[in-house]
This record gives structure tokens, C-alpha cells and sequence, in this order.
């Protein structure tokens, strides 16, 4: 009975509106973005994968059905800057035993991606394959002009002939549920498994700290769909909007690029993680036995001790080198124990020799640090050798000068691939925000001086990486320790002739002296700011 009122809600509306003398309206378009990407269907056909191409012998094929939140731009190559989530779902799945295609394109709604990209997708699903839909984004504005692509509002069995007014082409509209039941039974005909999922959250906020979630529209009217054909529902939008919350609305600001709706990587990410662990929770999804192991990236070999707070190091090749040899290079992380007792905390070097800010966060290597940062730890954040140079050719390594909080998309040449690169300061603001996301206190490091000398004093390198550092540390109040500077003022009442024992084999990798005078000269910055880790 109560399914039956429900239903009944849902639907009363659309079997009044449905008539000539009172016409339903169009859903109302919350996103206000214009998305142009059906309109250069032509071109983005020169890119799209021939449904079922990918199949490995008799392997299952998983097709992604959706909009630009799950394949973006004309070429879904990140060109624009932002990603689908379409892009990164193959990664947790065994290409082994299932293959994932993308079939989403920016700017379909249920109804246009139905009626002129389905019947292509449809060709290539056989017996056992899966189909996962994720649509509703795009089922709103005219019925019969402009862009003509919204659905009528909920679930029902209403339709509606137009002609649209700029080509005269006559169509029946149906509803949203429509669409979605119309999906389901020719997946299943196909001899395929379908899979409902509700939208991906927009970057608005109900108020502070709850996310705007679509309660009276798409998730619910997904929801008894699949309810009524007995088919599985994964809440995407909550699975990633309690992840959001759990960020803020600052962090969730970079989880999308350009505007509210459209996903940077780092957001398309978060989705398809969200999507994983969607099928993973489901039960009874056969689904779920294709996937990888879930697991959550954390630095390896980390021991903890009971009461003893873990101090990590992160950086490039002054803070970890190759740390073996005694005649050899050493980083400062590695020696740490030269200044700090290790009765009382746990050093834990994660630094990487040649890595920016940007190639650190890139490699993942900041996410196992992000993992396993415990409430009263302190990680060390000290980049800007590697930072500057060549941003997309060469070693592509380097970021954006300064610390204003700006992007731009390079194509870099080196993995024929677009990329979003941020300014040094945005990468050191974020590491800094997700020390105190998680209950660490960060601690902003300038770089290691270079063994170049002008008139008896080492050089100092003042309009960069080090200006840098300092100036976000004291926009974000953070800690900071000014290691560039205590270590040059040493080295310069050495003179140059001595400070060469403290480098090894060029002017910027310390020997082992070198890099206990960095570790010492660290400790000293630290005692004059006076926090808790000096005792």
C-alpha cells in the first residue's frame, strides 16, 4: 500500500499534466551550464570505443552509460581541464576477467542519449555483460527547442508528441522512469545486467557542512525504478557527498573545475573510488567479484608505538636519497635521528628523490602520507628544487610560479596527456590543509641552499621555492622553519672552501655531513618557533 501512495506521489502530476490544455513543464535547469558536447556528436564519434570492442575472448563487458559527470569534454581527453568518472572506473577492476567501456558524452540526458547513442551501445551487449546508467544531469530545459532534451518529471507512464521548432522532427517524450525502464528492459533482453546509479553531487551546499543532495527528483525517482524492476540502486551521490562533508566546501572546491558540476580529476576520482565501493556494498552483485581488492593506499613499513607521535618527512632527494653508502648522498629524513629522540617519536622518511609537489601528490605518494596521518603527528612538507624548469616537456615536473591560487591545462609531452597544473603554493596549501584535516600539524620547510657561491657567500635564492614556502606559511598559519636560510648563515661563516664536504657530487645532493647539518639546522628552526615537538 505504502509502495502504491508513493508511486502514486510521484506520478499524479504528470497524468494531469500529460493533456493538451495543460501541458507539463520542463524541469528546471539547477546547473546553469551549457554543455555543448551532444552538438559535436560527429566529432566526438572519432573517439567513442564500437560497443564491445574491448571484450577479451568470452570475458564480460561492463559499459558506462551516462553524461559529462561520467565522460566529459567532446573527447573526454581532460582537454577542458575536467574529468569523468567513466575515465578512472577501469582501475579498480581486473582487465583480466572484465573490461570497462566508456559509452557516456557530455550534454545526453536520458531521453537524447536514448534515442542517439543507445541503439550503437546496444549492438555490442551480450549474455552475462553489465550496463551501469547513470543519468539525469542533462533532463531539463524545452521539451521541443533548443536544446529539446528534457524528460517529464518522474516516474510515470505519461508521454508527449512535440516538434521541435528549429528542424520540425516529431517525437514522443517520456517520462524520466520511462527512459530508465525502456534502459533496463533492453539490457536485459540483450541478455545483460543493469545497473542503476543516481547522479553525481553538485559542489552545492544546503547549508554549512551538509551537501545539497537531489531528494525530491532523480534519486528517489531512481529508486522506485529499481524497485519495480527488481534491479540493483547504488546511491553514488550520498557514498560521495558524506566524503565531501567529511572535506569542507575548500577542498571540495578543486574536486571540480570551471564550475559546480563538471569534476577536476581529483573529483573524478573520488567518484569512481565511490562507484567501486558502491558494487562492493551491494548485495548479492555478481558485479563485485570482477573488482580489485578496495584497499587504501598507506605508507608501507609504518610501525607505530603506543604514545609516540609519527614525525614524516616529505620532500625530494635532500630530504631521501639513496641513504646508503657513507661516502655517498644522503637526504636529511634519513639522518633525523641526529637531532630527534627516538624514544619519543617515530621517524618516518617518505620522501622521493626528483619529485615536485606536483609529481609527489601525482604519484600517490602524498595519499599513502594523507592515509595514514594520525591525530598528533607531524608531517615536514619541504619542496622546490624539482618545481621549477619544464612544466609539460622533458621531465614535466614543474608547477606554476608563485602562490596565487590559479590552474592551466598543458598537454604534456611526455605521456601524450592533458594535465591541470596548479601554482607551487596551491600544492603546499593543500598538503597543509589535509595534515589538519586529519589531526596532524603540518610544518612548512624551506629548500636546501645549492653549493654556488658569489664574493665569499653561498648563494640565496629569494624570489622562488623559498619566498614561496614562507609566504604560505604565513598566509595559512602554519609552522615554518626557514631551513634555506639557518643552513646558509652556517655555511657561510664556513666558507666555501669547507662547505664543499657537506655536498656530494654536485651542488644541491648533500653527503651524509650535509644532510646532519640540514636535520640539526631543522631542529634549531624548530626550538625558535617553540611548538611541542621540541621537547
Amino acid at each position: 500500500m505504502k509502495k502504491q501512495i508513493l508511486f502514486w506521489c510521484c506520478t499524479a502530476f504528470l497524468a494531469i499534466g500529460a493533456t493538451a490544455q495543460n501541458r507539463p513543464e520542463g524541469m528546471k535547469d539547477v546547473n546553469r551550464v551549457t554543455d555543448l558536447t551532444l552538438d559535436s556528436l560527429n566529432k566526438a564519434n572519432t573517439v567513442r570505443p564500437v560497443a564491445g570492442s574491448s571484450r577479451k575472448g568470452d570475458n564480460p563487458v561492463l559499459f558506462l552509460v551516462g553524461n559529462s559527470t561520467m565522460r566529459t569534454g567532446t573527447l573526454g581527453n581532460g582537454n577542458n581541464g575536467q574529468w569523468g568518472w567513466g575515465y578512472f572506473a577501469g582501475e579498480y577492476f581486473d582487465e583480466n576477467k572484465i573490461t570497462v567501456e566508456n559509452h557516456a558524452l557530455g550534454g545526453t540526458s536520458s531521453r537524447t542519449f536514448y534515442n542517439r547513442l543507445w541503439p550503437d551501445v546496444r549492438k555490442g551487449i551480450r549474455p552475462g555483460d553489465w550496463v551501469i546508467i547513470e543519468l539525469g544531469h542533462n533532463d531539463n530545459g524545452p521539451f521541443d527547442e533548443g536544446r529539446a532534451r528534457a524528460s517529464i518529471k518522474g516516474t510515470g507512464k505519461d508521454s508527449l508528441n512535440v516538434t521541435i521548432k528549429e528542424t520540425g522532427a516529431k517525437e514522443t517524450v517520456y517520462s524520466f522512469g520511462e527512459y530508465m525502464r525502456r534502459f533496463i528492459n533492453d539490457v536485459r533482453k540483450a541478455g545483460g545486467n543493469p545497473i542503476l546509479m543516481s547522479l553525481t553531487p553538485r559542489n552545492s551546499w544546503e547549508s554549512e557542512g551538509v551537501l545539497t543532495r537531489k531528494k525530491d527528483s532523480f534519486t528517489p525517482w531512481i529508486k522506485i525504478v529499481c524497485a519495480e524492476e527488481n534491479v540493483p540502486f547504488i546511491n553514488l551521490e550520498e557514498i560521495t557527498a558524506q566524503k565531501y562533508e567529511k572535506f569542507g566546501p575548500r577542498k571540495v572546491n578543486y574536486m571540480f573545475y570551471r564550475d559546480k558540476i563538471h569534476t577536476s580529476e581529483f573529483g573524478a576520482r573520488i567518484n569512481a573510488r565511490s562507484a567501486a565501493e558502491g558494487i562492493a556494498a551491494c548485495p548479492n552483485l555478481e558485479l563485485k567479484k570482477y573488482l580489485k581488492p578496495l584497499e587504501t593506499p598507506t605508507c608501507p613499513n609504518l610501525k607505530r608505538q603506543p604514545g609516540k607521535p609519527v614525525v614524516f618527512f616529505t620532500g625530494d632527494s635532500t630530504v631521501k636519497n639513496s641513504d646508503k653508502e657513507e661516502d655517498g648522498m644522503w637526504g636529511m629524513g634519513s639522518v633525523a635521528a641526529c637531532a630527534f629522540d627516538t624514544t619519543k617519536v617515530t621517524l618516518y622518511n617518505h620522501a622521493k628523490a626528483g619529485r615536485s609537489t606536483r609529481t609527489y601528490l601525482d604519484e600517490g605518494r602524498w595519499d599513502q602520507v594523507y592515509n595514514s596521518i594520525q591525530p598528533g603527528d607531524y608531517v615536514f612538507i619541504q619542496f622546490g628544487h624539482n618545481d621549477m624548469g619544464d612544466i609539460n616537456k622533458k621531465k614535466a615536473r614543474a608547477v606554476i610560479n608563485g602562490i596565487a591560487d590559479s590552474s592551466h591545462v598543458y598537454f604534456m609531452e611526455p605521456t601524450r596527456k592533458y594535465k591541470v597544473v596548479y601554482t607551487f603554493g596551491w600544492y603546499l596549501r593543500k598538503f597543509v590543509e589535509d595534515v589538519r584535516e586529519k589531526g596532524g600539524t603540518p610544518i612548512l620547510v624551506s629548500f636546501t641552499p645549492r653549493n654556488k657561491w658569489t664574493d665569499g657567500k653561498i648563494e640565496r635564492r629569494k624570489n622562488c621555492a623559498a619566498l614561496w614556502t614562507k609566504q604560505v606559511a604565513e598566509e595559512t598559519g602554519t609552522i615554518f622553519v626557514d631551513l634555506h636560510n639557518l643552513t646558509a648563515d652556517y655555511l657561510d661563516k664556513k666558507g666555501e672552501k669547507k662547505a664543499a664536504a657537506y655536498y656530494k657530487r654536485d651542488h644541491t645532493h648533500t653527503s651524509k655531513k650535509g644532510a646532519e647539518l640540514n636535520a640539526k639546522m631543522l631542529a634549531k628552526g624548530l626550538k625558535a618557533a617553540g611548538i611541542d615537538l621540541t621537547k
